[in-house]
C-alpha cells in the first residue's frame, strides 16, 4: 500500500463516517419540526443539509479541540498514524450503521472520541493520550443532559405562563412560524458541532500524511467545503428512523413545545461550539424534549424508549472503544 493510497482511504473513511452521521445523527434537528407537523417531511429533510452546511463555517474551535487534544498524534509512529486514524473511523461506521437499524439516536461524537481514543491506545500506548480533551468531554455532557433538560423544562413552563391568553388554534399558528425557525437554529447549530469534529479529523489526517505537528494544526476552506456537503447529502438521504423514534415514540409535541425544545437545545450547543466543547447533539436536543415533556407532565415522556435509548448511549463508550482498540492492534500487527 502506497503512502498516498493509504492517506486517500482514511480521507474516504472520514467521509464515509460523516456520511453516516448526517445520515443517522443529523436528522435529529428536525426530527421535532416533523413530529408536531409543522413541515412535511421533504421541506425538512432540505431545511437541515442547508443548516447543516451553514453551520460548519461558523468557526473551527471544535475542530480544533478533536485535533489536538485527545491523542497526541507526534507520539504515534508515522508509519502506523493513518492506520490509527483510519481504525477509529471503523470504529464509528460499524456501531453507527448498527445503531441506525434499530433506529437508535445515539452520539456520533462520543463514538470518534472512544474510537479514536481506543486506537491511539493501541498505537502507541498510553503515553498518546491527552486529557483536555476528556475534560471538554465531561463539560459537554453537562450541557447536553442538564442544561438541555433544565432549559427545555424552563422555556416550555414560561411559554405556557406567557401565552395562556391564546386561543389552541391561533397559539398553534404562531408557534408553528417560530418554530421553523429554532429547526432552523437547530440544524445550524448542528453543523457547527458535529459538522466540525469531522472536519478536525479530516485535517488530523492530513497532519499525520506531512508528519508535521500539533502546532500545524490549520483547517482548510476546502476541507470544510468538502465535509460539509458530505454531511449534507447524508442528512437528505437518510434519517427517517431517528426521527420516528425521536419525534413520535418519546412524547407527543405540539407546536410550542418543539419551538422550546429545539430553541434550547440550539443555544446549549452553539454555546459550547464558541467554547470549542465537543457535545452530543444527539443528547441535547433528547434531554431538552424530556424537558419539555416534564413541564406538562412527567408521564407524558415515553420512558420505556427513553431507557432503550440510555442504554445505547452507555453502550458507545466502551464498545467503540474495543472496535477502535482492536481495528488498530490488528493493523498494526498486519503492516
Amino acid at each position: 500500500m502506497s503512502f498516498n493510497l493509504g492517506l486517500a482511504i482514511v480521507l474516504l473513511l472520514v467521509l464515509i463516517s460523516e456520511f453516516i452521521n448526517g445520515w443517522t445523527d443529523a436528522p435529529n434537528a428536525i426530527a421535532t419540526v416533523v413530529a408536531t407537523r409543522v413541515l412535511k417531511p421533504r421541506w425538512a429533510l432540505i431545511l437541515a443539509p442547508l443548516g447543516n452546511i451553514v453551520g460548519a463555517f461558523i468557526g473551527v474551535r471544535v475542530a480544533a479541540t478533536i485535533g489536538k487534544e485527545f491523542i497526541n498524534i507526534e507520539m504515534v509512529p508515522k508509519e502506523i498514524r493513518l492506520m490509527t486514524i483510519g481504525a477509529a473511523m471503523v470504529g464509528i461506521i460499524l456501531w453507527g450503521i448498527v445503531c441506525w437499524y434499530f433506529g437508535l439516536p445515539i452520539s456520533k461524537s462520543h463514538a470518534m472520541l472512544a474510537s479514536l481514543t481506543g486506537a491511539g491506545l493501541a498505537a502507541a500506548g498510553g503515553k498518546v493520550l491527552l486529557w483536555a480533551g476528556w475534560e471538554k468531554v465531561i463539560i459537554g455532557l453537562l450541557f447536553s443532559t442538564v442544561v438541555g433538560f433544565s432549559v427545555g423544562w424552563f422555556v416550555s413552563w414560561l411559554i405556557r405562563h406567557l401565552f395562556y391568553f391564546l386561543a389552541r388554534p391561533k397559539a398553534g399558528k404562531v408557534f408553528a412560524a417560530l418554530q421553523t425557525l429554532s429547526a432552523s437554529g437547530m440544524a445550524l447549530s448542528h453543523g457547527s458541532n458535529d459538522g466540525q469534529k469531522f472536519i478536525g479529523i479530516f485535517t488530523l489526517a492530513l497532519l499525520a500524511a506531512k508528519g508535521a505537528a500539533l502546532k500545524d494544526f490549520h483547517v482548510e476552506t476546502s476541507t470544510i467545503v468538502i465535509c460539509s456537503l458530505v454531511m449534507g447529502l447524508g442528512t437528505s438521504i437518510g434519517g427517517w428512523r431517528i426521527i420516528k423514534t425521536m419525534g413520535e415514540k418519546m412524547v407527543h409535541l405540539e407546536p410550542y413545545q418543539g419551538f422550546a425544545a429545539e430553541a434550547s437545545a440550539t443555544c446549549a450547543i452553539l454555546s459550547a461550539s464558541h467554547f470549542g466543547i465537543p457535545l452530543s447533539t444527539t443528547h441535547t436536543i433528547n434531554t431538552s424534549i424530556m424537558g419539555v415533556g416534564a413541564a406538562t407532565r412527567i408521564s407524558a415522556i415515553r420512558w420505556g424508549v427513553v431507557g432503550e435509548m440510555v442504554k445505547a448511549w452507555l453502550l458507545t463508550f466502551p464498545v467503540c472503544f474495543a472496535i477502535g482498540y482492536l481495528i488498530a492492534t490488528l493493523l498494526k500487527v498486519v503492516f
